[in-house]
């Protein structure tokens, strides 16, 4: 079969959302298995097994500044072709590690390969499209990659029901075979010999440079940091959360798809109405909600609420929170690299590495509250969203 030179969107937008997806497959796909992998691995701490998430971060990060600069040099495919291969070889790594320690290992082999995917992607679709339409397509795509961490752990708990844990790793490096193969017949270069830069320590100054020269790209890398570094604790507790403190057993594949399935509903709209009000007017508006819906509910746990609030409260708040995270990151990307098309590749890997160094961070300070209380989830919420909307008022407002 030749390759076709473009392909249809649908198809596009689905193979984007797949290599983006990939990561989140590995993340998610795992929080039903995390008492069978520490006991079956000797995991003592809580904190420890946090490890399983925060090390692949660490591998994503730095992937993130290795392949996006490399794909800018030899084009988008080949990168992704090396990425996904790594990727598979950490899962099987993982699936059959003796120990926890090789067990990270290829956790952050994961993560270091994912990120050519998941990051190059984004310059992909910057090659095709600009503008309003890049934040249409990218919120198509969020929609599609939101049904991964919605059905991820539905699809772990399912094989822990038939097989062991390491069987979920299996399925990961299949997962990947199928990207890799998919991938190569179908999507064309989008990276012309002609506009490709040579790899030298101007070039990578100069996109340095370029890249931070823009306070809006920098405004929206720091946002995107922050409110992500909320997931990534959330990620490490949420596990907990659901069957520690609210006691739902094995029903917590469904309630944490019903969450995700929220992001991805209020992205799908997003697609549709960025192209009426734009991307300043809905991130700023998503923000805005987001900090009033979770200070009230601050409020009402603080000086209403006696011990655990019901579950459905909590549901019915997270669920609103979400749907308001829908129309933030895919606008919040398109933004940062809407003036960065010359250099998609150097932009996207500062522009994602960055945005996970600081989600680390913030998740790590943050993550060790989260397992035993739900306040400190919400608090979070409330005060990053009023310190985003400082940071986008004084650096976006006016461009």
């Amino acid at each position: 079969m030749t390759t076709p030179k473009h392909l249809a969107r649908t198809e596009f937008v689905i193979l984007m959302a797949l290599l983006t997806s990939i990561i989140a497959l590995a993340i998610d796909g795992m929080l039903p298995a995390f008492p069978k992998i520490a006991e079956d691995l000797n995991v003592q701490s809580p904190n420890d097994l946090s490890l399983i998430i925060a090390i692949l971060f660490f591998g994503y990060g730095i992937g993130q500044l290795v392949f996006g600069p490399i794909s800018d040099v030899i084009g988008r495919k080949q990168p992704i072709y090396y990425g996904v291969a790594i990727f598979c070889v950490g899962a099987v790594l993982s699936g059959f590690a003796p120990n926890f320690e090789i067990f990270l290992v290829g956790r952050f082999l994961q993560g270091f390969g994912g990120a050519a995917p998941r990051i190059i992607s984004l310059a992909l679709v910057r090659d095709e499209y600009s503008g309003n339409a890049m934040a249409k397509i990218t919120s198509l795509i969020m929609t599609i990659f939101i049904l991964v961490p919605a059905i991820a752990p539905t699809m772990g708990q399912a094989v822990l029901f038939f097989a062991s844990w390491r069987a979920i790793f299996i399925v990961l490096f299949a997962v990947g075979v199928l990207t890799w193969t998919w991938f190569g017949i179908r999507q064309h270069e989008t990276l012309p010999k002609a506009s490709r830069s040579k790899l030298s320590l101007a070039q990578l100054k100069y996109g340095v440079k370029e890249t931070f020269s823009q306070p809006t790209t920098v405004a929206c890398i720091a946002v995107s940091g922050l409110l992500f570094g909320i997931f990534v604790a959330y990620l490490g507790a949420v596990q907990e959360i659901f069957t520690s403190i609210f006691h739902v057993g094995e029903s917590f594949p469904m309630y944490f798809g019903i969450l995700a399935l929220a992001i991805g509903a209020s992205s799908f709209f997003n697609s549709r109405l960025v192209m009426i009000f734009g991307m300043h007017r809905l991130i700023f508006f998503a923000f805005i909600c987001m900090a009033v819906l979770s200070n009230i509910f601050s409020i009402y746990l603080t000086q209403l609420q006696l011990g655990v609030p019901p579950l459905w409260l909590f549901m019915s708040y997270m669920i609103l929170t979400f749907l308001s995270v829908g129309f933030l990151f895919g606008n919040l990307n398109a933004l940062a690299m809407q003036p960065l098309g010359h250099i998609a590749g150097m932009a996207s890997a500062l522009l994602g590495s960055i945005q996970t160094l600081i989600s680390v961070v913030i998740g790590g300070l943050l993550g060790r509250y989260f397992h035993d209380d739900i306040l400190p989830l919400v608090l979070s919420f409330g005060t990053i969203s009023i310190i985003c909307i400082g940071i986008l008022w004084r650096w976006v407002k006016k461009t």
